[in-house]
């Protein structure tokens, strides 16, 4: 029997080639992690259900983008149809954080008349002792964009259930305080199957506006 979901948001994971943005996706919905990844071309997906709060379940469809620049009008198809997104740069390469404004306006040009909610990711922090882009300077940037920053590690597992569950969490309350909201035509957001529970718009409580990027 299929599990039941409030909700089913649909992310975009972004960033430079080579940041581990598949090992990331495969460490949280497969629980493993492959030493030799293929790059990926164009877009693949994947899924998964998360529990935000005990007996509430949001489906994610989570697409994994290609870095490379010839795969590039492949990705920017997916930007309109996403909610929300991790933009992820290697903290051992400083050009995959410099490139991190690159990507934001890259998503930000395609993704109208929608808004996307992004978490900046610093991956690979098992390899800190190659680390070339401080936790403070990455800070920074995404305070200036308005996103939250985490560190993870594919390899080591470290913060991968929490960076994906965080941004479902921020979009679900969007998505409660009526800043986000179904619409036909755009595969964002969709109610999910919950027996007995109608969705509608008689549930939007106060507003609490937060920065989209």
């Amino acid at each position: 029997m299929e599990a039941i979901w409030l909700y089913q948001f649909r992310l975009i994971v972004i960033g430079d080639s080579t940041v581990g943005k598949s090992c990331l996706i495969r460490r949280f919905t497969e629980g493993r992690f492959a030493q030799v990844s293929d790059p990926t071309v164009g877009v693949d997906f994947f899924s998964r259900l998360v529990e935000i709060e005990p007996g509430k379940r949001i489906k994610l469809q989570i697409w994994d983008t290609a870095g490379q620049e010839r795969f590039r009008s492949i990705t920017r198809a997916y930007y309109r149809n996403s909610v929300g997104g991790l933009l992820l740069f290697d903290i051992t390469n400083r050009r995959s954080f410099q490139n991190v404004h690159d990507w934001l306006e890259e998503a930000r040009s395609h993704v109208q008349p929608h808004s996307i909610v992004f978490l900046l990711v610093g991956h690979k922090c098992d390899l800190d002792a190659q680390r070339q882009v401080t936790r403070q300077e990455a800070e920074k940037l995404a305070g200036a964009y308005g996103m939250r920053y985490i560190e993870t590690s594919a390899r080591d597992a470290i913060n991968v259930e929490h960076a994906f569950t965080e941004l479902t969490r921020e979009i679900f309350a969007l998505v409660r305080s009526g800043d986000i909201t179904i619409q036909e035509g755009w595969e964002g957001v969709k109610s999910g199957f919950v027996p007995n529970v109608v969705h509608s718009s008689e549930e939007v409580t106060k507003s609490d506006r937060r920065c989209l990027c």
